[in-house]
């Protein structure tokens, strides 16, 4: 299995009773209570924990896109994945991804993932998303029902732009190019193309149908994702799509320790910060955004995982409400001893079918040396005992650059 170093690169200094003043935090977020000189401060703090990451063996560093929010101030993943392409030698770029349908044109992602893979050196993981709701109808203005047909516009032109050997002409929908013929083309032909989701049928039928690796994106955990994962792998047998786990990537955060109590005492408070802090309402899932068809899909699956986790359960666990092992034992995070660690994600692995851990391992307000030390643990003695999961399957969707120098470490 693979492991990826994760974080929503949340603002850790919001007051205490933000949750309570009833205010959003995508979209209409009070700018008033960034202060620049702060985020600097944290976009280094990140910069260095993905180094470190780096040189602790993690496959990949990923970043992604979000817009008007303090739980993500990541509004251009590219400029971050610039940052550390050129400061890293071994893990994957990895750019989970850029927001397709915001871009006017997409040329401009075709351009910047091409030289983010030329900088890196043939490291690049290319990930195409459809972007929230916050930011693509609220943030960005697009009608809802044009997500889907823009994002797949901006697909097939950056994967012509990237493979035409001439200049040729692009005459779509939303995009009307006369002449596309970007300077460099990526060393990889093409990178490994990563899509992440949340459910929705059209974004299963489209990894399926191309191959790509699908990322299931949620902070719940096992309990919440299981029905949702299961019914994705049963989608792809049906459509005898290739059931390579490799194919499968999953959110899990991690907080690892020397032991059990310290993990509590260190990451508790994090925690709690990081869930209560998320509030997405009422720019969740306007009408149109979702079809009619993955919203019934979506709700029949949740249906099944009531058993382990009920609707009280999510409601308290989004408002901080739950204890530290409560969170734990609800699947929400993974905590404890690298020994405890090792096993409840071997068992989520195995559960899940999952070949690529994208590991959150900074949350919420969580200090910067909790967070090393919890990327120090996780890479150097959990992610090692897990290499032998699904190692008998090829992996397409990690750049063959990494993993030979990954290989090269080992021996």
């Amino acid at each position: 299995m693979k492991f990826h170093w994760f974080a929503e690169v949340t603002y850790p200094h919001l007051p205490p009773d933000f949750r309570a003043r009833g205010t959003p935090s995508w979209v209409t977020m009070p700018a008033s209570l960034a202060d620049p000189v702060k985020c600097g401060e944290m976009y280094r703090m990140f910069i260095r924990l993905m180094q470190q990451a780096d040189r602790d063996g993690f496959d990949g560093l990923a970043v992604n896109e979000h817009h008007q929010t303090s739980f993500a101030v990541t509004p251009s993943p590219n400029l971050l994945a610039a940052s550390l392409a050129g400061s890293t030698q071994n893990a994957a770029i990895l750019v989970i991804g850029d927001s397709l349908a915001l871009y006017n044109p997409p040329t401009r992602v075709a351009e910047e993932m091409a030289y983010l893979d030329c900088l890196s050196g043939g490291r690049l993981i290319a990930g195409f998303v459809f972007g929230t709701s916050m930011d693509s109808t609220f943030a960005y203005g697009f009608p809802p029902v044009e997500v889907r047909d823009r994002f797949h516009e901006a697909r097939q032109l950056i994967l012509r732009a990237w493979a035409e050997p001439d200049p040729f002409v692009f005459n779509g929908r939303f995009n009307k190019l006369r002449y596309v013929n970007i300077w460099p083309r990526p060393v990889q032909a093409p990178p490994p193309i990563w899509v992440p989701g949340s459910g929705s049928v059209e974004t299963w039928d489209l990894v399926t149908d191309h191959g790509y690796c699908y990322g299931h994106l949620s902070f719940s955990g096992l309990y919440s994702a299981k029905p949702m994962v299961d019914a994705y792998w049963e989608y792809v047998a049906r459509k005898g799509g290739n059931l390579n786990p490799h194919r499968m990537a999953f959110t899990q955060l991690i907080c690892c320790a020397d032991t059990d109590a310290a993990a509590e005492a260190q990451y508790a408070d994090a925690v709690r910060y990081f869930y209560r802090n998320n509030v997405q309402d009422p720019f969740l899932a306007p009408p149109g955004y979702t079809s009619l068809k993955s919203v019934q899909a979506i709700a029949a699956n949740r249906k099944k995982g009531e058993s382990k986790l009920s609707p009280e359960d999510r409601v308290r666990a989004s408002k901080g409400e739950m204890s530290f092992w409560e969170y734990d034992e609800k699947g929400y995070i993974i905590a404890g001893t690298p020994q405890r660690v090792e096993q409840r994600l071997r068992e989520l692995a195995t559960d899940l079918r999952i070949g690529q851990l994208i590991a959150c391992l900074h949350m919420g307000d969580l200090p910067e040396d909790v967070a090393a030390h919890n990327t120090r643990l996780v890479g150097r003695e959990v992610a090692p005992r897990l290499r032998d999961l699904w190692a008998d399957q090829p992996d397409h969707w990690t750049p063959s650059v990494c993993q030979a120098r990954a290989a090269e470490a080992v021996a």
